[in-house]
């Protein structure tokens, strides 16, 4: 029998239930026991796919090309598992799925309620979940806070699966704030009382609560809490900020959380394997010297709208022991005072995504700083497209080059509309979205990051590489050395001679975990290990694939440009 585990949270936003739930999940999967998730949004967009990056942070794109919350990397991170349009369920997905069937005559006249027709919804998602994954263990995640007046048919339904799958199979932890009072000193439990009074009224009474606060939580809080909220004082726990979310699930640990869910849900509770876990906690708080890594973007005044960017980074960083510091650089800011003094401390130079033409000059700029400085570049679709412009801009002479999203009118689109993407009307779930293959070009950067032929990575967008001017670009250093199968989508282009310069129109930040860096970030960062900032002579590393002293007529592991006269001779290479 599947058990189910719902987190939900009061008095605040933004207190973490997603570390928190994606923690649990890590917990449960070292214990040997397969785990699904589940986020529930009780906003009415479809999908966070048209929302702004400043209002929601990132959207976070799953395999089966399913626009959704950001949580959900988190989710995939921490339990290393790839999640599907299922783990996603919106209020905006509900009441179109009921108004379609009412429209169609499915309710054969009746009445159409919140109760029982919302919640039945909302709780054919959540066995549906259970139903395909398998999984011994499905987390189910409520967005925002309980009193929330959207919210209240999502608790109701998780309040009614109790009575559907047996009160021995449903657990409920309730993540609260305890603020910190300065004229006192104290941590204050009464809006958590609050908190909790509130979802019991709505008749969920929490088994236990994560107190969250910036300070540790003695004992004498948690018997508080315990006494005025009716759980057992075993079952209340602390979770101060910590300086890394990758420590949540050893510290949960530490308190017993594990043992707990465990014991109330029946499942074997055999020793957590966490020494992964415990090695990268390890590697931030023990390496000193930490790589600056400048992320170039124009929504970087809230950075969850790169989340897994950041995250793949650090990710990378583990992998080579090196703590990353990232400098937030505005693209904007670039225009304004140029990318020498804003991109001089980097080692590495990273441009993510984005749509529209807000700070798109600037991103070229810092591609062009990059290149010329020899330091290293890692362009993720918007990026990968910046870089092909700056390239035919400054190599190819074409002064106007440009994307058509970015200049409608210009004269040498080097970004074009994709196929199939001309005359859309509707915004969301319109673009190239979900995992697709791509095939990499022998002895380029990109196949020996890789170490195979053939990868799968997962897309997020409406433009692509312009193939008519690929040739010219590949005469001139430019390399398309990742496509499409078919050879007919451009998938990354790499510059030769360069230590590392490298743009994938895909987004492979969704792929990357704390334990299994992505393979292109991985390289990235090790390139970027080597850069001296202080004057001193750059060396690229004795095993790359691309040697410093290669040019593209060179005889190194490069690909000689005069031996590229069109896309087929690619093809048959």
């Amino acid at each position: 029998m599947t058990r189910y585990i719902f987190v939900t949270g009061g008095v605040v936003s933004s207190l973490g239930k997603g570390i928190a739930a994606a923690s649990i999940g890590r917990m449960l999967k070292s214990r040997g026991l397969s785990v699904s998730v589940l986020k529930l949004d009780p906003y009415l967009n479809v999908d966070p796919g048209t929302m702004s990056p400043y209002q929601h942070g990132e959207v976070f794109v799953t395999i089966d090309g399913s626009e959704t919350d950001l949580d959900l990397g988190h989710y995939e991170r921490f339990i290393d598992v790839e999640l599907t349009s299922l783990s996603n369920v919106t209020a905006g997905q509900i009441y179109t799925e009921i108004i379609g069937k009412e429209r169609s005559g499915i309710y054969l006249g009746g009445t159409i309620q919140i109760i029982p027709h919302v919640t039945d919804a909302i709780k054919g998602h959540i066995k549906a979940l259970a139903e395909q994954s398998g999984a011994d263990v499905i987390l189910v995640e409520v967005g925002g806070t309980v009193g929330d007046i959207e919210g209240q048919p999502f608790i109701e339904a998780i309040r009614q699966m109790r009575g559907d799958v047996g009160r021995e199979n449903t657990f409920y932890i309730h993540v609260t704030l305890l603020p910190f009072l300065g004229s006192t000193r104290e941590l204050k439990t009464k809006p958590t009382q609050h908190s909790v009074q509130a979802l019991r009224s709505m008749g969920i009474q929490p088994d236990a609560i994560i107190g969250r606060a910036d300070h540790e939580v003695g004992h004498e809080v948690k018997d508080k809490i315990a006494r005025f909220c009716d759980v057992k004082p075993e079952n209340v726990f602390g979770l101060p900020t910590l300086d890394s979310v990758y420590k949540v699930p050893l510290y949960l640990e530490e308190q017993g959380v594990g043992v707990t869910i465990c014991t109330a849900l029946g499942l074997p509770e055999t020793e957590p394997n966490l020494a992964e876990w415990r090695h990268i906690a390890e590697i931030e708080d023990e390496t000193e010297d930490p790589l600056r890594i400048a992320v170039v973007g124009k929504y970087v005044e809230l950075h969850d709208s790169y989340l897994s960017v950041a995250e793949a980074l650090r990710h990378a960083g583990f992998h080579h022991g090196r703590k990353v510091n990232i400098d937030w650089v505005s693209s904007e800011q670039i225009e304004e005072q140029g990318p020498e003094r804003l991109l001089a401390a980097a080692v590495g130079i990273l441009v993510p995504g984005g749509f529209g033409p807000r700070g798109v000059e600037g991103m070229i700029a810092a591609a062009r700083y990059a290149r010329k400085n020899s330091i290293p570049y890692l362009g993720l679709c918007l990026g990968m497209q910046v870089m092909v412009i700056e390239y035919a801009r400054n190599e190819l002479g074409l002064e106007n080059a440009s994307s058509l999203e970015l200049d409608p009118d210009t004269k040498d689109p080097v970004i074009n509309l994709m196929e199939g993407q001309a005359g859309l009307v509707a915004t969301g779930g319109t673009m190239r979205l979900g995992q697709y293959p791509c095939r990499l070009r022998e002895g380029t950067r990109a196949r020996a990051a890789y170490g195979k032929e053939l990868v799968q990575e997962r897309h997020r967008h409406r433009y692509e590489y312009n193939n008519d001017y690929r040739i010219r670009l590949e005469e001139a250093g430019l390399v398309a050395s990742g496509t499409a199968p078919d050879d007919s989508l451009v998938e990354i282009a790499e510059v030769y001679g360069h230590p590392f310069m490298l743009g994938s129109q895909f987004h492979p930040e969704f792929a990357s975990r704390p334990d299994k860096a992505h393979p292109l970030f991985r390289e990235f960062i090790r390139v970027a290990c080597g850069v001296l900032r202080e004057g001193e002579q750059y060396e690229l590393p004795a095993e790359s694939p691309v040697s410093s002293s290669d040019s593209i007529n060179g005889s190194g592991n490069g690909v000689d440009a005069r031996e590229i006269g069109s896309v087929a001779s690619i093809e048959e290479r």
